[in-house]
């Protein structure tokens, strides 16, 4: 009698496997049961990799890497060649304007279309794209933004990195238009909010730890007058990897984050509140960003924030997920821990 052999588990290439999402998400899917070749610019990433996938228990023998770059076609239809799907991280992230925009929108807009194209031509079932909440509320202001509103790129002082997301975002869909009568993979969007939670690793270079970090050191006198709605990493991850399988959300957009927003002196009012000692709470007035804007391009970076305070709409995240985001307070607090305990065992 021949018996019937296991499956073997799907694959998933994951872009940006190595940033701070990235590596939230190569853990939910490891743990999964899914395989994953993960995708990094340099090979020194890969034992990083490795190191922090060990200490979280994922099994090592289902993941590999292909090294390839946002900014060139070498390699991405190999590379997704015996993968089932695609999940779509990799794109820079930072407050501040670039000198040239170029260095945030080619990779951010031409590497969409790169893997979206490669992901035709290799059957790829499902494309899994990390977009942004600014895809969809940096010029509503105040009042609720939905899945179905768009950034008005028009609007004043956006920053690189908004147009970035947004013009990112619109290339995908503009591909399945584009293409339609072709063998096309689904898409699904998620959308998260400003991004906290305890990183793995032991990385906290990136923007969001970066600025939590400096606001811990007493190093933001004053915060900017901004409020968005936020999310955990550990729930942009696993609504990640929902959405690989699940049915009925192919071509949809999905809000991750909570409903109200937080502002960086709320924030800094709840660190404040558990004892820490080196945030602020004082709001630069807008006419001191404006003048540091001209020659500081975080500054700039930050113009067409200042004053806004949407509400985001996730009901259709929650229902069709069944999720219940992690509180705000929750997540900023763990991550604060986190942070310190990295920088102690670096002292």
């Amino acid at each position: 009698m021949i018996r019937a052999g296991k499956a073997d588990p799907e694959k998933v290439l994951l872009t940006g496997i190595s940033g701070y999402i990235g590596l939230h998400c190569a853990k939910e899917l490891l743990l999964s049961g899914f395989k994953v070749r993960g995708t990094i610019r340099n090979s020194r990433k890969q034992k990083q990799v490795q190191e922090v996938m060990a200490t979280e228990n994922a099994d090592l023998d289902n993941l590999e890497f292909a090294l390839l770059d946002l900014t060139s076609d070498n390699g991405w239809e190999s590379a997704m060649q015996g993968c089932d799907y695609v999940m779509h991280i990799a794109s820079p992230f930072r407050i501040a304007n670039p000198k040239n925009d170029a260095e945030m929108m080619v990779p951010a807009v031409d590497g969409t279309n790169r893997v979206m194209r490669a992901a035709k031509n290799a059957k790829i079932k499902r494309v899994i794209l990390t977009s942004s909440i600014v895809a969809m509320m940096a010029s509503i202001r105040r009042g609720i933004f939905k899945p179905d509103d768009w950034t008005d790129l028009n609007y004043p002082n956006l920053s690189t990195y908004i147009k970035s997301k947004t013009l990112a975002e619109r290339a995908a869909w503009t591909f399945l238009d584009e293409n339609k009568g072709s063998l096309l993979p689904d898409l699904v969007v998620i959308a998260p909010g400003g991004v906290f939670g305890p990183p793995l690793g032991s990385d906290i270079s990136g923007q969001s730890l970066t600025v939590l970090a400096k606001m811990l050191d007493g190093k933001v006198p004053m915060v900017p007058d901004a409020a968005f709605p936020m999310v955990d990493v550990r729930d942009v991850a696993r609504l990640h990897v929902m959405a690989l399988k699940k049915a009925g959300v192919a071509g949809s957009r999905f809000i991750a984050s909570g409903t109200e927003p937080v502002s960086f002196a709320d924030a800094a009012q709840m660190l404040i509140d558990d004892g820490y000692k080196g945030p602020s709470t004082k709001i630069a007035p807008r006419w001191v960003l404006k003048i540091l804007s001209i020659f500081d391009r975080e500054a700039k970076g930050m113009l067409a924030l200042v004053g806004i305070r949407p509400t985001a709409d996730n009901s259709t995240t929650c229902e069709v997920f069944n999720w219940l985001p992690i509180p705000f307070r929750r997540s900023l607090l763990e991550t604060a821990s986190a942070i310190d305990e990295i920088k102690n065992r670096k002292k």
